[in-house]
């Protein structure tokens, strides 16, 4: 899942993007708008998160928020604020936020906040995703198997993730490798976990196809 970080102060983007690598999603900072939009460019991200005020002014979130959902963005925008006013909160949800989080705050808080926008992107269709005896349960990271629960872990269960969201999307191995092990992985390594989830639910669940890997069916 991609999440775009907007947010000028490198002692709160650096951790922020760090947290959210560690929990696999792919995480991307912009310290501008400019570079946001840039980044935006190259696909549109599951989650913004969003830093009111940046270089290009006191209230240049709320203006780059407000303009996203002009463009038609539909994704969840997780607004970072120091100021905590009332009528901030109400005008940020107003322009298009769908979340408000306060400075300073603990990651763990903004990790379940990104959760709870990404199931109600993809949860709130619903938040459980089903394919033949497979179901997954986002919300509360389960994967069962014809009723019975199998156990997996969390770099095999973020891999069954991005194959269950876009169940027809075909995943080159350098993204794969890119959103799970990001600067630290190699083929040899995916392919273990691709033979994990393989021996743990059933060989056709991750198919291999030319240019990379998808969703198989039964």
């Amino acid at each position: 899942m991609r999440v775009l970080v907007v947010e000028d102060e490198p002692g709160i983007l650096e951790p922020v993007l760090a947290a959210l690598r560690r929990e696999h999603y792919h995480a991307l900072g912009a310290r501008s708008l400019q570079e946001a939009w840039r980044v935006l460019e190259e696909g549109e991200p599951e989650v913004v998160i969003l830093d009111v005020m940046l270089p290009e002014g006191e209230e240049a979130g709320f203006t780059f928020a407000q303009a996203l959902r002009w463009a038609g963005y539909r994704g969840g925008i997780l607004f970072l604020t120091g100021r905590d006013a009332l009528e901030e909160r109400v005008r940020g949800l107003d322009l298009g936020g769908d979340d408000y989080l306060v400075k300073p705050f603990h990651l763990e808080e903004l990790l379940a906040r990104v959760r709870a926008l990404l199931r109600r992107e993809a949860g709130f269709k619903t938040s459980l995703l089903q394919r033949g005896p497979l179901t997954v349960d986002l919300a509360n990271r389960r994967v069962d198997w014809g009723g019975r629960e199998v156990l997996l872990s969390p770099k095999e269960f973020a891999l069954l993730e991005l194959l269950v969201l876009q169940p027809e999307r075909v995943f080159s191995r350098e993204e794969l490798l890119e959103r799970l092990f990001p600067g630290a992985g190699t083929e040899a390594v995916l392919r273990v976990y691709v033979q994990r989830l393989r021996r743990k639910l059933a060989p056709w669940v991750v198919e291999r196809v030319p240019g990379g890997y998808r969703l198989g069916r039964p």
